[in-house]
């Protein structure tokens, strides 16, 4: 076993908590991890501790890099840049921001008050909640490497497409008035001292656990009834990866959902286990997080029936789309 190898199963994979949960399922509650309840209770309490831990140092380390880049800096940075470039920007920006979808959608209103192209914003506003570094890592520990990079690779070419289409639509007069003309403060920040940058990430941190401990225990309580109690047969004849409808069930599925990504994870990666195809997992993580029904109804409050339509129409397309390619390629990446 290479250095990495151990590193990644140790640290990442966390085979030691693996370990110590067995212990404590078999020898403190005296349950045998071959029966149901053994395995449900041991997935249950191995995936919280894991993603509770992983979320803590992810997010800590992610928010103490935002802090060099407030709103106006950001501004600042994608304000000179046009076409390709500021799309590509835009959505490698969202990628450091650890928001659900509805999170993000105030930094959407105060990027597009403060005159950004608007291709730029919902650029921004499709990878921050699909392709955020701590949902990548989280990914990678789940499954591999080589699912998570994929999935960020296609999760910034929906992004950047999805922007640039939007640009291309000329879609602005569709953009309520008041999120135009609200009033932007060009405020210089102060510079922040080594204390304000840890307050800072031990606040979001706080925030956010706040914001997503509840879906990360239903997720993975989910994720335990499926992986132990669901018989294989059940799922497999609804999303089972010969079954060409099965993306596009999944997709229909996530919508009218609300989880946060890291929520998700545990069901995905318990569908993946039971047969289900990595792509038709991955649309329906991708659904729940990119398009539930409440932050829809929110993207309302600020944008036109024309432009929510388009913008719905191009990220599901994108999702049933890349469903599709990670069944067909997923020998390549497992």
């Amino acid at each position: 076993m290479g250095i990495f190898e151990w590193l990644n199963n140790q640290f990442l994979k966390m085979e030691w908590l693996f370990w110590l949960v067995r212990v404590l399922v078999e020898d403190v509650f005296g349950l045998s991890m071959a029966t149901a309840s053994g395995a449900s209770l041991h997935f249950f309490i191995y995936d919280v501790i894991k993603i509770f831990i992983l979320l803590a140092v992810l997010i800590f380390s992610v928010s103490w890099v935002q802090s060099y880049f407030p709103p106006e800096r950001t501004r600042k940075i994608l304000g000179g840049m046009k076409g390709f470039k500021a799309n590509l920007t835009g959505a490698l920006m969202g990628t450091v921001t650890p928001f659900c979808s509805c999170s993000s959608i105030p930094l959407f209103i105060g990027f597009t008050s403060s005159g950004l192209p608007l291709g730029v914003t919902f650029s921004f506003l499709i990878s921050s909640p699909l392709v955020d570094l701590a949902s990548v890592i989280l990914l990678a520990s789940i499954f591999n490497w080589s699912i998570a990079i994929a999935y960020v690779v296609v999760g910034l070419v929906l992004a950047v497409i999805g922007g640039t289409i939007i640009s291309k639509a000329n879609m602005t007069r569709y953009v309520e008035s008041f999120v135009l003309h609200s009033p932007v403060l060009d405020v210089p920040q102060a510079e922040l001292t080594r204390k304000d940058r840890l307050d800072y990430s031990v606040a979001q941190v706080a925030d956010i656990f706040k914001r997503v401990w509840l879906y990360v225990l239903i997720g993975v309580g989910i994720g335990a009834v499926i992986h132990n109690w669901l018989p294989e047969s059940w799922i497999t004849t609804v999303l089972g990866q010969d079954n060409w409808w099965s993306v596009l069930v999944a997709t229909l599925i996530g919508v009218p959902m609300y989880a946060d990504i890291f929520g998700t994870l545990p069901i995905a990666e318990a569908l993946v286990g039971k047969g289900v195809g990595l792509g038709t997992a991955l649309a329906f993580m991708m659904a729940v997080t990119a398009l539930s029904l409440p932050s829809l109804i929110m993207l309302k409050k600020v944008i036109k029936a024309p432009l929510l339509v388009l913008f719905v129409g191009i990220v599901a397309c994108g999702i049933i789309i890349i469903g599709f390619i990670f069944n067909a390629f997923a020998y390549l990446l497992i």
